[in-house]
C-alpha cells in the first residue's frame, strides 16, 4: 500500500476523536460479527465436556463481559496494560482442546485454576519480549497454530451429529451444509462489505434450516429474562490440585504463549493498518497488548470462563471501515458488555444447534490453520526451517492421536505428551535451541554510551570482520556501521551526558555473508527507522544530526530498531566480501 493509498484508507488514525455516532456504529458492528464467535467457543467446549447448563449460562455471560471489558482496556490503554488500538477480545479457540480436557479430567475448578495460573506466564513474556524473540519465532508459532486447528478439528466434527434422537437423519447432514455453504459462498465470491457479515449470516441461515428440522429449540430463549444476571455457576477453584492439574498445566502454559505469539503479530499488523503514513513497529504497543491480553486469561479464569485473545479480525475491520480510533474500540467493548447483561440476547445464541456450531467452528479453524501455514512462509522458508516446522508439526499429530509410542508413556507422560500442541511445540523448541547453540557464536562488548567508546567498538567490530575473512573494503564500511549507529544511539538518548550512565551491549554474528549487528541499550525518543524513512522528505542540506543517519543508511544493508519497555534493539546488517 502506498503512501498516497494509505491516506485515502484510513479515515480516523487511533488518536484522532470520529464523533461518537461513527464510533457507536463501527462497534456495533463489530460486536455483532465477533460475540457470537465469543458464545459458540464456550458453548462448544461446555457441551463436548458434557457441563450442566448452569455453567453454560455463567461461562457465556462471563465471557462476553470480559470480552468487552478488555477489548476497552485495550482502547483505552492504562499504563503498560493496551495497545491504544482497536484489538478486539474475544473467546480464544485455541484453548478448546486443553480446555475440554481440564473439564473432563477435573471440571469447571480445575480449568480455572489452569487459566489463572497460566496467564501469569503471558505477563512474564510481555515483560521479557526483547529476550524471548528467538526462541517464540514465526516458525515455532505458526506450527503450534496449526497444531491447534489439527487436534480441535475431530472434536468439532463429532459436534456436527449433535442432534436430538428423534430428529430426521438428514437433520445434521443438511442443517450443517447449508451454514458452510453460506459461509464460504460469501467469503468467496461475496461483496467485499459483506465478507465480514459472512460468519453471522451463515450461522442465521443455519439457524433457520435447523428449526424446519425442529432441532432448534427455542424455549429457553422465551424463558430467558430480557436484563439480568446469571445466578450460579461460576465454578471457583480447585486450591489442591491434583495429578490433572500438574499433567495438563505445560499444555495451558504452552497454548498460551503460542497465543501470546498471535497477540503480537496482531498487535503488530493492527499498526500497520492503523496510520496514514507508515510507521516502524512499536513493540511497547504489542507488550501492551499482551499485558492486556494476559489481564483477559486472568480474569477469565477468576470467573470460571474460557480464556480469550485478540482477534484478528480486529484488522479486517480498520481496513473495511478505515477506523481506527480508540473512541471505535472503546464502543465495540461498551456494546458487548452491554449485550452480557441481555439473558435473552445470550440464550438465542446459546440455543443454536450442534451442526450449525460444528460448520461455523469448521471454517474458522481452517483459516486458522491458513494462518499458521502463512505464519511460517512470511518468516522465509529455507530448509532449516520448513524441518522444524514439518517434524514438529507430524510429532505432534503422531502424540495426539496416540501413534508413536504409546504403550511407553506412563498416565502422566501421556496425558503431557498426548495434546498435540505441547508434545508440537516442545518438538520445536527443541530444534530451535539446537540450532541457536550450534549456530555461529555470537561476539559481545559492553561499552558506555558515549562516543569515548568508539575506539572500542572500532577494535570489537574489526576483528570480527577479521575472523570472518572480509577484505578492507567491507570491514570499513561494517566500523562506520558501528560508528554512526553509536552516534544516532547517542542524540536518541540525549548524549549531554545528564543523568545516570547508560551502557550499550554490541552483539555481532554471521550469517552467511552477512553480518548482523545488534545495539541493546537504553534510550528514549523517536524510532530510528521512522528517521530513516523521513529522510527522503528532508531538505537537501541535513543538520549536523541528521548526517549520522544518511551515513548509516549508506553503509548499512538494512536497519531495524526495535523499542520495548525499557529496552532498545537496533539491529544493523551489512554484507560482507572475502
Amino acid at each position: 500500500m502506498t503512501a498516497t493509498q494509505a491516506d485515502e484508507h484510513v479515515r480516523y488514525e487511533p488518536d484522532e476523536r470520529p464523533p461518537w455516532p461513527v464510533a457507536a456504529g463501527v462497534g456495533a458492528q463489530a460486536a455483532l460479527v465477533t460475540v457470537p464467535g465469543v458464545v459458540i467457543t464456550v458453548v462448544i467446549v461446555a457441551r463436548i465436556a458434557e457441563q450442566p447448563e448452569s455453567y453454560i449460562t455463567w461461562a457465556v455471560f462471563a465471557a462476553m463481559l470480559i470480552s468487552g471489558a478488555t477489548t476497552v482496556l485495550q482502547a483505552a490503554r492504562v499504563g503498560r496494560v493496551g495497545a491504544g488500538h482497536v484489538l478486539i477480545m474475544g473467546t480464544s479457540g485455541a484453548f478448546i482442546a486443553v480446555c475440554v480436557a481440564a473439564l473432563v479430567e477435573g471440571g469447571p475448578a480445575t480449568m480455572a485454576s489452569l487459566i489463572v495460573i497460566s496467564s501469569l506466564f503471558q505477563f512474564a513474556m510481555a515483560s521479557r519480549l526483547s529476550l524471548l524473540r528467538r526462541v517464540f519465532t514465526p516458525v515455532m508459532a505458526g506450527t503450534v497454530i496449526m497444531l491447534i486447528a489439527a487436534t480441535v478439528m475431530p472434536i468439532v466434527f463429532d459436534t456436527l451429529v449433535d442432534v436430538p434422537a428423534d430428529a430426521s437423519d438428514a437433520a445434521g447432514p443438511v442443517t450443517g451444509l447449508a451454514t458452510i455453504g453460506v459461509v464460504l459462498g460469501l467469503v468467496l465470491r461475496g461483496p467485499a462489505a459483506w465478507r465480514l457479515w459472512s460468519p453471522l449470516v451463515g450461522v442465521i441461515v443455519g439457524c433457520a434450516v435447523a428449526g424446519l428440522f425442529g432441532i432448534y429449540d427455542l424455549q429457553p430463549v422465551l424463558d430467558a429474562a430480557w436484563i439480568g444476571v446469571p445466578g450460579g455457576g461460576w465454578p471457583g477453584f480447585d486450591v489442591t490440585p491434583g495429578e490433572e492439574f500438574w499433567a495438563l498445566l505445560p499444555a495451558f502454559i504452552v497454548v498460551t504463549l503460542v497465543g501470546a505469539v498471535e497477540t503480537v503479530g496482531d498487535g503488530i499488523a493492527i499498526q500497520r493498518v492503523s496510520r496514514r503514513s507508515p510507521r516502524a513497529t512499536d513493540f511497547r504497543v504489542v507488550q501492551g497488548a499482551l499485558n492486556a491480553d494476559g489481564m483477559g486469561n486472568l480474569l477469565s479464569g477468576l470467573a470460571g470462563t474460557l480464556p480469550n485473545t485478540t482477534y484478528s479480525s480486529s484488522i479486517s475491520l480498520a481496513e473495511v471501515t478505515g477506523v481506527a480510533a480508540r473512541r471505535a474500540g472503546i464502543a465495540i467493548g461498551a456494546i458487548t458488555v452491554v449485550l452480557a447483561f441481555l439473558p435473552k440476547f445470550a440464550a438465542l445464541l446459546v440455543a443454536i444447534p450442534g451442526p450449525v456450531v460444528a460448520a461455523y467452528v469448521t471454517v474458522l479453524l481452517a483459516l486458522l490453520f491458513v494462518q499458521g501455514m502463512r505464519m511460517v512462509v512470511q518468516d522465509g522458508l529455507d530448509h532449516r526451517k520448513a524441518a522444524i516446522a514439518g517434524v514438529a508439526f507430524w510429532v505432534g499429530v503422531g502424540f495426539q492421536n496416540e501413534a508413536i509410542f504409546p504403550d511407553l508413556l506412563g498416565p502422566f507422560a501421556g496425558v503431557l505428551l498426548g495434546n498435540g500442541m505441547t508434545s508440537g511445540a516442545l518438538a520445536a523448541v527443541i530444534m530451535i535451541l539446537f540450532m541457536e547453540l550450534t549456530g555461529p557464536r555470537r561476539r559481545r562488548l559492553q561499552v558506555p554510551l558515549e562516543m569515548e567508546a568508539l575506539p572500542a567498538i572500532d577494535t570489537f567490530l574489526r576483528a570480527f570482520a577479521s575472523r570472518s575473512g572480509w577484505n578492507v573494503a567491507t570491514t570499513e564500511r561494517l566500523v562506520s556501521a558501528g560508528e554512526e549507529t553509536l552516534a544516532v544511539l547517542q542524540q536518541a538518548g540525549g548524549g549531554d551526558g545528564a543523568g545516570p550512565a547508560r551502557r550499550v551491549a554490541v552483539v555481532a554474528r554471521m550469517e552467511g555473508t552477512l553480518a548482523q549487528v545488534e545495539f541493546v541499550t537504553l534510550t528514549e525518543g523517536v524510532n530510528i527507522e521512522d528517521q530513516l524513512a523521513f529522510l527522503a522528505e528532508l531538505p537537501p542540506i541535513p543538520d549536523e544530526e541528521e548526517i549520522s543517519l544518511r551515513l548509516l543508511r549508506h553503509h548499512a544493508s538494512s536497519v531495524q530498531h526495535q523499542k520495548y519497555h525499557g529496552i532498545d534493539i537496533v539491529t544493523v546488517e551489512v554484507e560482507g566480501e572475502r
